[in-house]
């Protein structure tokens, strides 16, 4: 009897060292994102250049998103891992806080492809929509319309009981509190237009500032960078979009290799939602000439701030 129950306690040794691997993971890199995230925030809000422009109040808005999205989503991932049970009523804000940003932010690339096909096609009478004193209206729209989406999904579901069923502890995940085939359904018809349109806006401002490349013959350079950036936003939606790939590599996984179901929810986690959210505001942020000549600046004084203290610690020492 006692070999019986020593087995379980050493058998879970393996698997909670797994978890805490897991666990360090993915908050180093969290730690990480966030160090990132607020030095760009902190450089666009000191710098009135950045304050001044479309463009770049567009990518302060996907930072805010994609952080709030990730810190959501590290919230649910460690009570799923954890198996954390609680009521849905409170449970829904934070579902619909975690969908409502990871649909915000390829509209967000789209609002981003447009205000370059903007500034290229119209660089002397901008129309007023763009103008920086404007632009928030944009933001506050897609915010709304993702938003509205969002508790549409979650509001369409089962009504018998409704009332009822909003104190049952469930553990928090999408797939759990919003799995009825009406609520399945309206979410895949939402994401499919939402990433479809997205994609035919990118490839739409791509074509056309090409188009416009061939007839300008001055400031070429101004439209050639227009371009590349417009590709870089196509690039970030397929990172975006490697959260759909989900299913299939559950699947896969289960197929051909013999993991535990956490492991599986863990690597599809970092591969697909993690990873992506993490490079693509940093890919974006530290691509663009301005920004990555702030962030060195602001590293290199945060450098000289630190060295001139341990110089003056050691002579305080000796």
């Amino acid at each position: 009897m006692q070999n019986v129950t020593e087995l379980p306690v050493s058998a879970t040794f393996p698997r909670d060292l797994s978890v805490i691997i897991q666990v360090c993971v993915v908050v180093a890199l969290l730690c990480i994102f966030l160090s990132c995230i607020v030095v760009m925030l902190y450089i666009f809000a000191s710098h009135r250049q950045f304050l001044d422009s479309s463009r770049y109040i567009l990518f302060a808005s996907m930072l805010i998103s994609d952080t709030v999205q990730l810190l959501v989503s590290v919230l649910l991932f460690f009570l799923y891992m954890c198996q954390v049970k609680f009521a849905v009523v409170y449970c829904l804000p934070v579902l619909v806080i975690s969908i409502a940003t990871f649909q915000n932010t390829p509209l967000i690339l789209a609002t981003m492809s447009l205000e370059r096909y903007v500034a290229i096609m119209y660089p002397l009478q901008c129309p007023s929509a763009w103008r920086s004193d404007r632009i928030w209206i944009i933001i506050l729209s897609l915010w709304l319309l993702s938003c509205v989406c969002t508790i549409t999904e979650c509001s369409i579901g089962p009504q018998k009981n409704a009332v009822d069923n909003f104190y049952i502890p469930v553990v928090c995940a999408d797939s759990i509190v919003n799995s009825s085939p009406i609520q399945m359904f309206f979410k895949t018809v939402v994401n499919i237009l939402c990433f479809a349109a997205v994609a035919v806006i990118i490839l739409f401002t791509y074509v056309r500032i090409l188009l416009q490349t061939s007839k300008l013959r001055q400031d070429r350079t101004s439209v050639s960078k227009a371009m590349n950036t417009v590709l870089l936003h196509g690039f970030q939606l397929l990172l975006c979009m490697l959260a759909f790939t989900i299913p299939i590599t559950e699947s896969l996984i289960a197929l051909h290799a013999n993991w535990l179901l956490n492991d599986i929810a863990f690597f599809n986690y970092f591969c697909f939602v993690l990873i992506p959210r993490f490079l693509s505001p940093l890919i974006y942020g530290f691509r663009d000439q301005s920004f990555r000549s702030y962030i060195g600046k602001t590293f290199l004084c945060c450098s000289n701030r630190v060295k001139p203290s341990v110089k003056s610690l050691k002579q305080n020492i000796h």
